[in-house]
């Protein structure tokens, strides 16, 4: 069964409310649903068990906390094997300035969104890459605007 199906129309609400502001208090989020504190927690808790729930975070400004370039860096692997993914794999982990990293399908294997200071700190950035892994190609686009970030839709 498809891992959506498991969500009734209450752990929806529930969910809708915490993507948007995961600070509010279980009573607040209770009275909002309809339910009473305790089945909501309930609902919560086991959507935490479940994996449906993967964080409660803190959604900052990248140029507040000084990292205000985002680049899509798009890469292209000339090795396939096994080993090679453990190092890529290794190596992107051990990067913080990558936030997102996808394995795609089609003429790019990998994307990665780095957030940096500035140029120059892109430059390090992609030194440290190209010279810890074997790559054929890296390129890398800049943003000029974020024109949307949202929650997944529920």
């Amino acid at each position: 069964m498809p891992e959506d199906k498991q969500l009734d129309r209450l752990d929806r609400a529930i969910l809708r409310l915490l993507v948007k502001d995961a600070t509010q208090s279980l009573a607040q989020i209770a009275e909002q649903v309809g339910l009473t504190p305790t089945p909501c927690w309930k609902r919560i808790r086991r959507m935490e068990q479940d994996g449906i729930i993967l964080a409660r975070v803190a959604v900052l400004d990248p140029a507040k906390i000084g990292v205000p370039i985002s680049v899509m860096v798009a890469i292209e692997s000339q090795d396939h094997s096994a080993a090679w993914l453990e190092t890529f794999a290794a190596v992107i982990a051990d990067m913080p300035a990558i936030v997102d990293a996808w394995r795609m399908s089609g003429d790019v294997d990998y994307l990665l969104h780095v957030v940096v200071a500035d140029i120059p700190a892109y430059d390090e950035f992609y030194r440290r890459l190209i010279t810890a892994v074997k790559l054929r190609n890296v390129t890398s686009r800049f943003a000029m605007e974020r024109m949307k970030a949202a929650p997944l839709p529920l």
